[in-house]
């Protein structure tokens, strides 16, 4: 089974355990707006049975999907994000437990397709870690709720989903890739200020410098959470926790 991005291919080995071999695309710190597939790459995908992309738009899917089929026209290829309720030109699904069960149930479907003998132990790894990412969901409410600030300054804005579902609101440093300019900064000093936020949030696969830049004038911090770690259920709560840690 190929898996764009790592948290993907928890999802995949929590359900399909030892009856399958994952690869996935996108490798630890590597972006996925940026990332071209290695020949290595593709021939992995030439033998593969089965292509889980994300489906909502992520920028390695939208320039190499296509490349990827040819590769391999008999492979099955599944649209997690389908059922998923998405914000509009924000790829970042995964990051909210309600669609990961979306996704995960997506996975399911498409590995019962190409392997219907083993259906009942898929369907029961399943519900084992739908109940999981439940778990997950109530934990993340619970340590977030009570806070009276619900704001987050965020350099990349992959929190969206994670916001809707948290009664968040996330503020971006960085808008659709671009970073921002003097003026820009310069307001967002002034909304930090003026909305008492001293810790702004970034991702290991960007750079932190107008993060860093901001922080300094706000005698604040730069945190690094990690959107794209692969191990789900334990990297949500510690984000979940980092951002419970700033709010008032």
């Amino acid at each position: 089974v190929v898996v764009s991005i790592l948290p993907q291919a928890e999802f995949v080995e929590k359900l399909g355990g030892d009856k399958v071999k994952v690869i996935v695309m996108i490798p630890p710190g590597a972006s996925p707006h940026t990332y071209e597939p290695t020949p290595g790459q593709l021939k992995e995908v030439s033998k593969s049975r089965i292509y889980a992309k994300v489906g909502s738009g992520v920028e390695f899917e939208l320039a190499w999907m296509d490349k990827i089929i040819g590769v391999n026209k008999e492979m099955i290829v599944i649209d997690c994000s389908k059922d998923a309720d998405i914000i509009e030109g924000d790829p970042h699904i995964w990051l909210s437990p309600k669609n990961a069960k979306i996704m995960v149930e997506n996975i399911y479907k498409g590995l019962v397709k190409i392997d219907f003998k083993n259906q009942e132990y898929y369907r029961n790894n399943k519900e084992k870690y739908l109940q999981e990412l439940d778990e997950l969901d109530d934990k993340i409410s619970n340590i977030l709720s009570g806070k009276k600030d619900r704001k987050i300054m965020v350099y990349h804005p992959a929190w969206a989903y994670f916001a809707r579902d948290y009664n968040l609101k996330q503020i971006p440093i960085e808008k659709e890739g671009k970073e921002p300019t003097t003026e820009g900064i310069k307001n967002l000093i002034e909304q930090a200020k003026g909305s008492n936020i001293n810790v702004i949030f970034a991702s290991p696969e960007f750079s932190t410098e107008s993060a860093e830049v901001i922080a300094k004038e706000i005698g604040g911090a730069v945190v690094l959470i990690n959107p794209l770690e692969k191990n789900y259920l334990e990297n949500m709560y510690k984000v979940a926790k980092a951002f419970a840690e700033v709010l008032k």
